[in-house]
């Protein structure tokens, strides 16, 4: 285990969905103040939104890549040992600089690896003071560029993974509010039928790649059996018959 000082911070700062432009002031002083900023990246190697973020505001030089298994679902014991090995790295990261900032998307308390990056630091290295720094959510983005409005009045809002099943969404599709459903993407063609069952096609909006060049928002009823990028997003709204207010 290493030897890190017991003035060791790690900040766990959300970056938004891809747009570097929707990274709050406090979340880019975060990643200026810290000694180091990790970056999680899969064992491909390939630079992933958060890293494409970071970089238009700390140098390349200050950016830590760590291989986390972002993508490993089935394989139990290799995702473990991924953990492990970024644990460690993260350790001695802090053991050496002080102060680590690690750079997730959209909110570090939403479905986000910094969760279990902090479960582990606390087991490795008592004593390191954890903060977060929130940062702003696809479902917020899609919802600001399609022009859905997420809730209104005494809607509830429920967020749901899609990589729980969609028999999970169905539930929720059926209930009442707005449903938002993430990690979509590979499932394009159930979740569409799902949406149908439910009679909610009507009105949700699906997006992926929010802010990057690659950007796709489109109404769910041109869903079909193809899959879409992985960290696709939709939102599904109630029907609102009530006129304005009337959700009140």
């Amino acid at each position: 285990m290493p030897d890190v000082m017991s003035n060791s911070r790690l900040i766990g700062v959300g970056v938004g969905p891809g747009d570097p432009e929707l990274v709050t002031v406090k979340g880019v002083n975060a990643l200026r103040a810290a000694d180091v900023v990790v970056v999680p990246v899969m064992d491909t190697g390939e630079r992933g939104r958060a890293e494409a973020t970071v970089l238009h505001y700390v140098p390349a030089e200050k950016v830590v890549r760590v291989v986390f298994a972002l993508n490993e679902r089935t394989d139990h014991a290799r995702r473990e040992a991924a953990w492990d090995a970024a644990g460690e790295r993260v350790a001695q990261l802090l053991n050496d600089h002080g102060s680590v900032a690690f750079a997730t998307i959209g909110d570090p308390n939403v479905y986000s690896t910094f969760t279990y990056l902090a479960q582990t630091i606390a087991e490795l290295v008592p004593g390191t003071v954890v903060e977060t720094v929130p940062g702003i959510t696809a479902m917020q983005d899609l919802a600001a560029r399609s022009g859905a409005v997420l809730t209104e009045g005494t809607e509830p809002l429920t967020l749901v993974p899609v990589t729980a099943g969609t028999a999970v969404l169905k539930d929720a599709l059926n209930g009442p509010g707005t449903v938002v459903a993430y990690k979509f993407g590979r499932q394009a063609g159930e979740v569409a039928e799902a949406l149908r069952e439910t009679g909610r096609i009507g009105d949700a909006v699906w997006g992926s790649a929010l802010g990057l060049a690659s950007e796709s928002i489109r109404p769910a009823a041109e869903l079909g059996g193809t899959p879409l990028p992985y960290l696709s997003t939709l939102i599904a709204p109630p029907p609102r018959d009530g006129g304005r207010g009337g959700k009140l």
